[in-house]
């Protein structure tokens, strides 16, 4: 296959990308509407993002090795398929726990998709010339989670919440036809599939998310504490279970023991985290702090996704020439200064300008931390492990965002207990912008530990000189 040819398969698979990426944030301006649509309260609404989030952390491990089985192209289409005709069974929903079960669904369609894009793209791209390739990943990545929030603001002003949904219908009929059309048909291979490893990795982490989120409206009572502690113990004997797996577990030894790859999933999942915990108090403050309508409120992050897109492509050009190491360093420190200035800026009587600058940077941190560290990641990839890989790169970025959507809930439902008045609100608000500011500093702590990029290729070639598929 061409260079040509790989780039506009690449641009295909950003469409299935894109509106996975922005459904876990379009929800985010419509949590106010939905609340009173329904009349429920803020904990039953984030379910509806919880619940795709939550799916689809759970399901990516098997999404993965269901794309080496089967190969990339077949299970991204089935999940597309999935994922569009939930979108429908989600704005057609009557009830909010109807639109939580179809998020649900929509999240597992969105779970067989994802690590198929990740996986062509490191079968189709030589290691030397990934940094492109991810560059647009990254960026998709970045722009959809800032655009979720625009896009969502507009069709909720235009249309209704409904129309959040209805509009992946068509967008998915497309991606379906030109995927079908231009992306390559890679083979897979017979492989045992880990049906323990599947129950007990999808089990720990919707314990751990469920017990989050729900704890502050069941006043952290001791099933709660039962709860969250059996999914940690479930989780320990999945990995305990992978250890010994006599052949093909869902996570390879030889995966996890790079430091690179380890390190950069971490931060995958902590840049994740930050974003997601970042856009739902935004997006309340925005519109119930400060009483600006979801589609002005959501306009206020535009500058957020043009830093992404204006600076992507040069990051990508960057970490195909130079140690990315530095780069996603920079990225985080950028993110946490500017989530710790936009908390301190976030009051009624804050002008709205001066929430711009902060905004605008952390655009800028999506482009200094997506891409470098999916390349790092890509790099430590040997291509028999790509599916199995690419899952846990993607089940590290929805797991970070699963738990930052279940985190939020718990502190949001806290932190306005105490009143309900605009400025309590706005505190409120500015102080669960405190979490994922420190998210941010713990990935710059993570980013410390990489290896620099020579030490990280030569431990790639020993691996690949065992490795006998081929790219």
């Amino acid at each position: 296959m061409t260079e040509n040819h790989s780039f506009r398969a690449l641009w295909v698979l950003m469409i299935g990308l894109f509106l996975i990426v922005v459904d876990s944030t379009v929800v985010a301006v419509a949590n106010p509407v939905l609340k009173d649509d329904f009349d429920v309260d803020y904990g039953s609404v984030l379910w509806v993002t919880s619940g795709y989030l939550l799916a689809f952390a759970a399901l990516l491990l098997i999404g993965g090795r269901l794309g080496d089985r089967f190969g990339p192209k077949h299970v991204y289409l089935v999940g597309l398929a999935i994922f569009s005709a939930a979108s429908l069974w989600c704005g057609l929903s009557s009830s909010i726990g109807m639109l939580t079960a179809a998020r649900v669904v929509q999240g597992a369609g969105a779970a067989l998709l994802a690590p198929q894009i990740f996986t062509t793209i490191t079968r189709m791209f030589p290691s030397e010339r990934r940094g492109m390739a991810m560059s647009v990943w990254g960026a998709t990545t970045g722009v959809g989670l800032f655009a979720g929030p625009i896009l969502g603001g507009v069709l909720l002003n235009e249309l209704g919440w409904q129309w959040l949904f209805f509009i992946n219908a068509p967008i998915g009929v497309l991606g379906l036809a030109l995927a079908g059309w231009l992306v390559p048909a890679l083979p897979g291979r017979r492989l045992h599939m880990d049906a323990l490893g599947v129950l007990l990795s999808g089990a720990g982490i919707s314990l751990i998310v469920f017990g989050l989120q729900e704890g502050q409206r069941n006043s952290w009572s001791p099933w709660i504490a039962v709860t969250i502690v059996s999914g940690l113990a479930v989780l320990a004997t999945f990995f305990a279970w992978q250890a010994v797996h006599p052949s093909e577990p869902l996570i390879p030894l030889r995966l996890i023991a790079h430091r690179n790859f380890l390190l950069s999933n971490a931060g995958i999942a902590l840049v994740s985290f930050a974003f997601v915990a970042f856009v739902v108090p935004l997006m309340i403050f925005l519109e119930e702090g400060y009483g600006l309508s979801p589609v002005r409120a959501a306009l206020l992050t535009a500058p957020m996704a043009v830093a992404t897109v204006v600076l992507a492509p040069v990051v990508g050009r960057m970490v195909d020439r130079v140690d990315p190491r530095p780069v996603v360093i920079f990225g985080f420190a950028v993110l946490a200064l500017a989530l710790f200035w936009l908390a301190s800026e976030m009051t009624s009587t804050t002008p709205v300008w001066q929430l711009v600058l902060p905004l605008a940077m952390v655009g800028a941190a999506g482009a200094f931390t997506w891409e470098p560290l999916a390349v790092i990641a890509s790099r430590a990839l040997p291509s028999d492990l790509a599916g199995a890989g690419s899952a846990l790169c993607n089940t590290a970025r929805h797991l970070g965002a699963a738990l930052a959507s279940a985190c939020v809930a718990a502190l949001t439902a806290a932190l306005v207990a105490g009143g309900s008045s605009e400025r309590s609100l706005a505190g409120a608000m500015s102080q669960s912008m405190l979490l994922p500011a420190v998210a941010a500093v713990l990935g710059v702590v993570a980013a410390l530990f990489f290896v620099e990029r020579q030490g990280a290729a030569s431990a790639v070639a020993s691996v690949r000189r065992d490795v006998s598929v081929p790219l």
